[in-house]
């Protein structure tokens, strides 16, 4: 059994490649130049099922010519490529300037399942991640007092129904999927800039409201709820939400305290460690169902 990977960045490649060896299959890396991390070398040095190919990202025929080579029939989408590449270091080649050229608007959902309908003509069938990574989606409830944590206060419960409605709409247009909101107000929404980003400007958005002797200069609630959702059709074989340890940091440090994330559609990372690190923090953390079909904080 043989499978291709296409590796952005982060430790997602890996878990899923990990995943994959655990059930058989053998893995032939596409690793991003522009974004996959250098020790998936490492990884294939110290196991003869594995093979890695480097290639741009713009190079849609290399990919093909690496997989029929290979003999890949299918593959899967792991790690993220920053929405911002295609604008900048994207070069596209013949076929995929063609599908670009092609595309109503390039957002992310476009651009994928465009290349995804390539992938498959080519016979090649792209399939997702999460056949191999179910573990780690997010099971509904409050996910931190299930280990000697909280969960969410009566009014980050307020936030995160508000931040449901907006995030939700936010993310039909497929701009993006994380919302940060204080005392039921939108402070910061995602666009391309991706979803940690988006915590550490809803941070410093706060401070700037402080006076000058660091009180609290706003009418607003100055701890910040933090709510990421899956889009309305989720296509899980790519761009699938995900939570890592380096967003609980992050809400640290911009002094968000209450984390919602849709359960089900979730991946959480390093799971026992973001949790422990959560509660540590004072964070709760939460799992929800989609909207209309929820209870918040149970």
């Amino acid at each position: 059994m043989k499978l291709g990977l296409i590796a952005g960045n982060g430790r997602f490649p890996f878990l899923l490649l990990d995943a994959a060896r655990a059930q058989g299959f053998a893995v032939t890396v596409a690793a991003i130049r522009e974004e996959t991390d250098p020790e998936i070398n490492d990884r294939a040095a110290a196991d003869a099922k594995i093979t890695v190919h480097w290639l741009s990202l713009g190079e849609l025929s290399r990919l093909i010519e690496v997989f029929h080579k290979e003999d890949v029939k299918a593959a899967v989408m792991a790690g993220q490529v920053k929405h911002k590449q295609i604008f900048s270091s994207i070069r596209p080649d013949w076929r995929l300037a063609k599908l670009l050229l092609n595309l109503r608007t390039r957002n992310t959902d476009m651009l994928l399942g465009a290349v995804a309908k390539v992938l498959a003509d080519e016979g090649i069938e792209l399939m997702s991640s999460t056949q191999f990574l179910e573990p780690l989606l997010a099971e509904e409830g409050a996910l931190t007092e299930a280990v000697g944590g909280r969960a969410p206060s009566e009014n980050e419960r307020k936030n995160i129904e508000y931040g449901l409605g907006v995030a939700n709409s936010l993310a039909g247009f497929d701009i993006g999927q994380t919302v940060v909101v204080a005392a039921q107000a939108c402070v910061a929404v995602e666009a391309m800039e991706g979803t940690d980003a988006t915590i550490e400007r809803a941070g410093l958005l706060m401070k700037s409201m402080e006076s000058e002797d660091g009180s609290p200069a706003s009418t607003l609630e100055r701890q910040l709820t933090v709510v990421k959702v899956a889009k309305p059709n989720q296509d899980m074989r790519f761009d699938v939400p995900v939570i890592g340890m380096k967003t609980i940091e992050t809400m640290v440090q911009a002094g968000a305290r209450c984390l919602s994330v849709e359960a089900g559609r979730t991946l959480l990372f390093d799971r026992e460690a973001l949790l422990k690190r959560a509660v540590e923090a004072g964070i709760a953390v939460v799992a929800t169902q989609r909207q209309g079909h929820r209870d918040v904080g149970t």
